[in-house]
């Protein structure tokens, strides 16, 4: 695997932070960052067909890798969906591939997000798993804003070999991913009330 900027940086400096943050006797008991998964449903697009393609060019752009297609698993008659009609688009990110998404999506994607303080904290699965939603393709570098048809979310999932959420957030803030300091929030809404 070649080695990426982001990926030295968590064998140089994460590991051996960890290490001593976490009180682990061995390096290798660190966690560390499986894959990052990109969703997108269309489930409620009238064009359903035509939205899932322009989710699977959009992804496709964004991560360097094409999707595989979802389909649904039972019929909803609310939606006007069959079972095994397609709903949207999902590409499993790995490696060298990983490691560079991540590295764009810290220090390119997220300032530029519109009055970005920070990603919430709160979307741990209690396996140490963080899930995030992003609601416009527009802060991809990678999207050209005048080729846009229609606004498409995603979401992001990152996986990693952490047993608790306290591991798992721990090594996604070393790692640099900006998360919202609840301390700081929590003050900042007690000040705006006073």
């Amino acid at each position: 695997m070649k080695t990426t900027p982001l990926l030295q940086h968590y064998k140089d400096k994460v590991v051996p932070a960890l290490t001593k943050k976490l009180g682990y006797a061995n390096p290798h008991q660190v966690p560390r960052l499986e894959k990052i998964v990109v969703t997108s449903c269309m489930g409620k697009a009238p064009d359903r067909k035509v939205a899932v393609d322009d989710a699977v060019n959009e992804i496709q752009k964004i991560t360097g890798q094409r999707p595989s297609l979802t389909y649904s698993k039972k019929a909803v008659a609310n939606f006007k969906l069959r079972e095994g009609e397609v709903l949207g688009a999902r590409v499993t990110l790995r490696g060298t591939r990983m490691w560079e998404f991540l590295h764009r999506f810290i220090n390119i994607t997220s300032p530029n997000i519109r009055d970005f303080r920070g990603i919430s904290s709160k979307s741990f699965d209690g396996r140490g798993n963080y899930a995030c939603g992003i609601q416009d393709q527009s802060i991809f570098p990678e999207i050209e804003i005048d080729q846009i048809k229609r606004q498409i979310g995603f979401d992001l999932i990152f996986v990693t070999s952490a047993q608790t959420d306290a591991e798992g957030r721990a090594l996604l803030t070393e790692l640099g991913l900006p998360f919202r300091d609840a301390k700081k929030s929590s003050e900042s809404t007690e000040a705006a009330a006073v």
